[in-house]
């Protein structure tokens, strides 16, 4: 299972830098390069899941630590 390494503000900037990119992609049809809107796909699955692959390989975590 993939381990939590997105939170906070971090979280909230990647779900809107992700909505607002694939937004673009629906309201700009007249754009050469369309397709690159679709890249806010992956900000915004990093966000949902809380998850980022690249924070993984670098050992970063923006996760604040849970108390039991």
């Amino acid at each position: 299972m993939l381990t939590k390494n997105v939170g906070g503000l971090d979280r909230v900037v990647r779900i809107v830098v992700g909505l607002a990119l694939i937004l673009g992609f629906f309201l700009n049809p007249e754009a050469s390069l369309r397709w690159l809107y679709l890249i806010g796909i992956v900000p915004l699955a990093t966000g949902l899941l809380q998850t980022c692959p690249a924070y993984s390989l670098f050992g970063l975590n923006t996760c604040p630590l849970r108390k039991n």
